[in-house]
C-alpha cells in the first residue's frame, strides 16, 4: 500500500519560503495515500498561477493548464477514465476570476472530482495584484487607493449554484485540511474545497497572523450541521465566511456519472475503439 512519500517526486517547489501552498501539496499527499490510493490511480490537474505548479509536485499524473481552464480538462479526464480519482487545483485568480463560469457549472452538474482552491486574496504570481477575493479598501498595485469593488463570497456562491461538498481549510492545519481532502476524494460528487494559503511576499493583510484571530472552526459551533443547507448559508453569513471545516455535503444527489445515459463502466481509455467495416459505413452513410 502506498504512503505519503510514494506521491513525492524529485521536484523542488519554487514556491516562496512559508507559503500556505506547501501545506496543500503535503495534505493532498497524505489524502491519497489515507484512502488507499496508488500514484497511478490520481491525476491531478492544475490552472495558471503560483498554486497551478502544484501538478508537477506530487508523483502521480499531472496536467498544467492554461489560466482558469483546469476544471474542464479535469472533467474530460474524469469522463474518459472513471477510474481515476482526480484532484483539480488552482488559486483564487484561476478558479474564481477567469475561470469562474466553469467553477459554476462543474458544481451544477455535480461531477465527481475534487476542486481545490488555494485561496490568498491576491495575485502572487503576477506581483502582487487585487483579486476577486480581496476585500474592499484592499490597496495593492492594481488598486493603490484601495479597491472598490466587494470580495466574492465563493462559499455562498457555492451553496447557492447546488454544490453537493462545500468545505473550507486554512493551510496551518494540516490535520484538518487533510481530513477534509479525503472526505472530498470519497464524496460521490463535485467537492469544492477553498484553502485560506497566505502569500507572505505580496499580501501583507490576509496574513497567517489574520486568520489566527478572525476564523472560526465549525467544529466549535454547536449543534452546526452539515447536512443543514440554510443552517450552512445562515453560519457563513454570519461569520463573513471565515469559517473552516465541512460546511455543507448532500449524499443524496446523484453525481453526473450516475445520470448519464449509456455510460459505460468500462472506461474509455479501455475500449475497443476499432470500428469493423459495416458499423463504419453505417456511419459514413448518416453524413452522404
Amino acid at each position: 500500500m502506498a504512503t505519503f512519500k510514494d506521491f513525492r517526486n524529485n521536484v523542488k517547489p519554487n514556491w516562496c519560503p512559508g507559503c500556505g501552498d506547501f501545506s496543500v501539496q503535503a495534505a493532498i499527499q497524505r489524502a491519497a495515500a489515507n484512502v488507499g490510493l496508488e500514484p497511478e490511480q490520481l491525476a491531478v490537474i492544475s490552472g495558471i498561477g503560483c498554486s497551478g505548479r502544484i501538478s508537477g509536485y506530487i508523483n502521480a499524473y499531472g496536467l498544467h493548464g492554461i489560466h482558469g481552464r483546469s476544471l474542464p480538462i479535469a472533467q474530460g479526464v474524469k469522463m474518459a477514465n472513471r477510474d481515476l480519482t482526480v484532484i483539480a487545483s488552482g488559486g483564487d485568480g484561476d478558479g474564481y476570476a477567469i475561470g469562474m463560469s466553469h467553477t459554476i457549472h462543474a458544481i451544477r452538474r455535480n461531477i465527481d472530482i475534487t476542486y481545490i482552491v488555494m485561496d490568498n486574496q491576491i495575485y502572487g504570481l503576477t506581483k502582487g495584484q487585487t483579486s476577486p477575493r480581496s476585500e474592499m479598501g484592499f490597496k495593492t498595485k492594481s488598486t493603490p487607493q484601495g479597491s472598490i469593488e466587494s470580495a466574492l463570497s465563493v462559499m455562498e456562491m457555492a451553496l447557492t449554484a447546488g454544490a453537493t461538498f462545500v468545505a473550507q481549510s486554512f493551510s496551518t492545519d494540516l490535520k484538518d485540511l487533510t481530513a477534509l481532502i479525503e472526505a472530498g476524494i470519497q464524496h460521490k460528487g463535485f467537492s469544492l474545497i477553498n484553502v485560506f494559503s497566505p502569500c507572505v511576499t505580496y499580501n501583507k493583510v490576509n496574513t497567517y497572523d489574520w486568520f489566527k484571530e478572525n476564523l472560526t472552526k465549525l467544529a466549535d459551533v454547536e449543534g452546526y450541521d452539515p447536512s443543514d443547507r440554510s443552517m450552512a448559508m445562515q453560519t457563513l453569513m454570519k461569520h463573513n465566511s471565515l469559517v473552516t471545516g465541512l460546511i455543507y455535503q448532500n449524499t443524496e444527489k446523484p453525481s453526473y456519472q450516475e445520470l448519464v445515459h449509456g455510460y459505460n463502466e468500462t472506461p474509455l481509455v479501455h475500449a475497443d475503439l476499432n470500428l469493423d467495416e459495416e458499423k463504419f459505413n453505417k456511419l459514413v452513410a448518416e453524413f452522404m
